[in-house]
């Protein structure tokens, strides 16, 4: 059976942390998505206009609710000295099976420093460990390849690709490589 919480969590480990978005965050989204390579692998859209980033982080509340989607911000730094690092959900939520799909984009500035892996693992542990999902799904564009990276580093497995999964805007269809870590193959963060 899945837990769902009365309200979305802070979620530390080490230097990163995982945090309800609010209206402080609005500014860092529309900046952050400004870079063309969130667009190209993600579903944000291409022209993202301040706008689309209060739509995004006041619909937080109702797709929380609703037990859609579990949203984080992803923040780096002590506690001090903390930066904005990108944002990081349990999506695509099916409460009966027991499943969710991890999403998620890193600013430019913070690629590559383990940031995203580090979230990713945190909210998988939690999804796993306290939500109670029994799989977690990750899907990668296929030229995407930072993306299929992470998801390894963050302890999914490849499991296939899926032809012509998503539309993107320009209507061109692509595939997508699947991912998945699941309840029994799961190591937990704290071993």
């Amino acid at each position: 059976m899945i837990w769902w919480p009365s309200a979305i969590p802070t979620l530390h480990y080490g230097l990163v942390t995982l945090r309800p978005s609010d209206e402080r965050d609005i500014n860092s989204i529309f900046t952050a998505c400004q870079d063309p390579l969130i667009p190209a692998f993600t579903t944000v859209p291409e022209n993202y206009t301040l706008d689309h980033a209060i739509d995004f982080v006041r619909s937080d509340p109702f797709s929380f609710a609703e037990r859609r989607e579990i949203r984080f911000i992803i923040e780096q730094g002590n506690g001090v000295d903390v930066t904005f690092a990108g944002v990081i959900s349990l999506h695509t939520i099916n409460i009966k099976n027991h499943t969710a799909e991890i999403g998620y984009w890193i600013e430019k500035s913070m690629r590559g420093k383990g940031i995203g892996t580090t979230a990713a693992k945190v909210i998988t542990d939690y999804g796993l460990r306290t939500l109670g999902f029994r799989r977690i799904d990750g899907l990668a564009d296929i030229d995407n390849s930072a993306s299929q990276k992470l998801l390894t580093s963050a302890g999914f497995e490849k499991e296939g690709i899926l032809r012509n999964k998503v539309s993107r805007d320009d209507g061109r269809q692509i595939d997508m490589a699947l991912f998945a870590t699941t309840d029994s193959t799961w190591i937990p963060l704290d071993n």
